[in-house]
């Protein structure tokens, strides 16, 4: 069937948006040229997940026509809609987005027909959305070893110039087809402003998006290239319509440059207190970068790459005023407790150029273990014994140093494989960072954004196995101030997680308190035994864990001040008030 849309149904749908503006209710939408192989196991998904289902049929042939017109039963929530002139991808979507305004929804989550994304994240996609119902949702490419070469140097160009175009890294990736809509948000934007119609339509609508102040939150997604599915890019008429838009985009940000600014300031500010929280600062960098940088070291070594990276760490500088603010809040309280003057703004920028060292650091452990430089681990004699016998140990690390880099070097030091626990998504793309570059290595990353019982015993059985757990002291609770405590630390009360020493009593095992710091052109690991095994009293709990967690945190110190600028919390550390964590990067 064709789509018609008449003015006064326009006009009651407008109506109808502005009265369920505080509102959720999302259906799906999947633009279709000539792709129905998967798209019955994606309906099927988007059904099971409770979503009334619009198939926008790009003047499909045959037979494609006939396997998606099959789909069509508006009584189990699925109707097509055919095209009769070919629109391209995002001629289909919009026509999409229309059709679900008129119906009465609010939201769409689009996603394209051919079985690309794993639609395991659909639930986490519209939970993000259903929680933020202003933002755009997109999901965060992870690919695997089937993506061509030619699509990642494209995402690249596109990247970077999506970065100019809205003077900020927030939009990690706007090229996937896996995201959800504000209806009204984008609607908006369709009536008002030129928008490309194919392979344009991804990038350009988000970009258009946040230049409004429509917040931008990216939820991790595996993508696939199935083999033998057609794609409908077309390399010279894409590429010049892509390039197009680019120089439209850069043309038109220059033009409206003080609204742009403005949307920016209004959207932060009505993102509130919740972006105080750690876990709510968006990974600044890709996985394509951290690539990127391989390459680079490869061609040019450790300092020739360091040289690459400080413009880039220069901006990263200049643009976020909420970290170079904290940043120089904590060099203060380092100077203040060492006698000396209140850091300059080189120092902060120093501090940048400290914490890119170190990524780059982790980095060559991983890739080039050989050239990585010296490690030398000033353990005890009992830990290279319990190492030597195969008893499992937890570690508390913290974010001061390289944890990451003596992570990449114990295993092999002491023979144990040592799993790090974190709190976030980001886990699964590190483990994709990994495994693209040293397929042989196993996940050593494990996701515990709550740890329930059958997570618990899943780690018992790590450390029974004789494997080692680390997990950092220097990070809140994902989920608010639930399960912290207040303790001095830098001249002032600071909010530290219980969770290691609840997870400690749980083990059963030895605990030690590790550090890394650089020092010349090597790292020194630093152990210290913080328990034989964590004690909690029933009657007196809360006491032994604020004990725990204020030795922990007076060991941090004591590092902070040898070595200040590799302390890398660039967020509030001292704030009476620890927000729920609000996003889901």
């Amino acid at each position: 069937m064709a789509i018609g849309i008449d003015p006064g149904q326009r006009m009651v749908a407008i109506a109808q948006a502005v009265g369920n503006r505080m509102k959720f209710h999302p259906c799906a939408v999947v633009p279709s040229h000539n792709h129905f192989v998967a798209l019955g196991a994606v309906v099927m998904s988007l059904r099971s997940a409770g979503l009334d289902v619009i198939i926008v049929d790009d003047a499909s042939d045959e037979p494609a026509l006939s396997a998606i017109a099959g789909f069509h039963a508006p009584a189990n929530g699925v109707e097509v809609v055919r095209l009769p002139v070919n629109l391209g991808k995002g001629g289909a979507v919009i026509a999409g987005l229309r059709c679900a305004h008129v119906r009465g929804f609010t939201h769409v989550v689009q996603i394209d027909a051919d079985g690309q994304h794993d639609l395991g994240s659909l639930s986490e996609l519209i939970a993000a959305a259903r929680v933020h119902p202003e933002a755009l949702i997109s999901g965060r490419p992870i690919f695997d070893a089937s993506m061509p070469r030619a699509r990642r140097v494209g995402r690249w160009i596109t990247h970077f110039w999506v970065w100019i175009e809205t003077l900020s890294t927030r939009i990690a990736d706007s090229m996937c087809g896996f995201r959800v809509y504000p209806l009204d948000k984008s609607l908006a934007i369709l009536s008002s402003e030129r928008v490309g119609q194919r392979m344009d339509f991804d990038t350009e609508i988000m970009v258009r998006l946040f230049w409004r102040g429509t917040p931008v939150i990216h939820v991790p997604v595996r993508v696939v290239y199935p083999h033998g599915n057609p794609s409908h890019f077309q390399l010279l008429r894409d590429n010049w319509l892509i390039s197009r838009m680019h120089a439209r985009l850069v043309l038109a940000m220059i033009l409206r440059l003080p609204s742009i600014l403005r949307n920016r300031h209004l959207m932060l500010q009505a993102q509130g207190p919740a972006c105080r929280h750690w876990s709510a600062i968006t990974e600044r960098g890709a996985l394509w970068g951290l690539k990127f940088l391989n390459a680079a070291y490869a061609l040019l070594g450790r300092k020739g790459c360091l040289a690459l990276m400080a413009p880039v760490v220069a901006y990263f500088f200049a643009t976020d005023s909420a970290s170079r603010s904290h940043s120089r809040a904590y060099l203060a309280r380092v100077r203040a407790r060492n006698g000396g003057a209140p850091p300059s703004w080189l120092t902060g920028l120093r501090h940048y150029m400290s914490f890119a060292a170190k990524a780059l650091d982790a980095h060559i452990a991983w890739t080039d273990p050989p050239r990585s430089g010296p490690i030398k681990v000033a353990s005890s004699p009992e830990l290279d014994r319990l190492a030597e016998v195969g008893v499992g140990v937890l570690l508390i690390v913290s974010h001061l140093g390289n944890a990451e880099f003596s992570r990449a070097g114990l295993a092999a030091h002491f023979k144990r494989r040592v799993n790090v626990l974190v709190h976030t998504r980001h886990a699964s793309l590190y483990n994709g960072l990994i495994h693209s570059l040293r397929p042989d290595v196993e996940d050593y990353t494990i996701q515990v954004t709550e740890i329930g019982p059958q997570t618990a015993v899943e780690l018992k059985d790590r450390v029974e196995r004789g494997e080692w757990l680390a997990i950092a002291g220097d990070r809140t609770p994902v989920h608010g101030r639930s399960r912290t405590c207040r303790v001095p630390f830098l001249g002032a009360e600071a909010s530290f997680p219980q969770g290691p020493y609840i997870l400690a009593a749980l083990m059963g095992c030895p605990v030690y308190l590790m550090f890394c710091l650089r020092e010349g052109s090597g790292h020194t690991v630093c152990f210290e035994k913080l328990a034989d095994s964590v004690l909690l009293p029933r009657h007196d709990r809360e006491r032994a864990l604020t004990g725990f967690a204020a030795r922990y945190a007076q060991r941090l110190e004591h590092y902070c001040l040898q070595a200040p600028l590799q302390w890398y919390n660039f967020y509030d550390f001292w704030a009476e008030t620890v927000p729920e964590r609000q996003t889901s990067d």
